[in-house]
């Protein structure tokens, strides 16, 4: 794997940005704002795309009259995009794991869900209809 730190949202979302489809650099920086809330400025984007070029994860076409650069993940960048997406998948799924609750269906319930009291134990569901096939008859 390249030795490229991926170390803020930015340049994650950057990665997930390009994974999608290939994109000029202002369509990224206003994706960016758009998505993060925050105001991105070329020097958030830029140096990060040359750093992902100088490794040979990305390439670029010129297109349209203005001879824009399109940034498009090479195969090389699409493995380690996908290496750094089960990295922070990794995360995602230590961080919520503790949160999620299973209904006897077997539906993982992240957030919400249905509760109800069944045998007088209070239970969660994933929604009312499952609740109802576990009320005793």
């Amino acid at each position: 794997m390249a030795d490229i730190k991926i170390n803020n949202m930015i340049k994650f979302y950057t990665l997930c940005l390009l994974a999608s489809k290939p994109k000029h650099g202002y369509e990224l920086m206003k994706e960016l704002e758009e998505r993060l809330g925050i105001r991105i400025s070329a020097s958030h984007v830029y140096p990060f795309l040359s750093i992902l070029r100088k490794n040979k994860l990305i390439k670029f076409d010129k297109v349209g009259k203005r001879d824009k650069k399109s940034y498009t993940l090479t195969h090389k960048g699409r493995n380690f995009t996908n290496h750094m997406f089960t990295k922070f998948g990794d995360l995602i799924n230590i961080a919520i794991k503790p949160k999620i609750s299973i209904c006897p269906c077997g539906c993982m319930i992240y957030s919400g869900g249905y509760t109800e009291k069944v045998k007088g134990k209070v239970m969660k569901f994933c929604c009312s209809h499952c609740a109802k096939m576990h009320q005793p008859k």
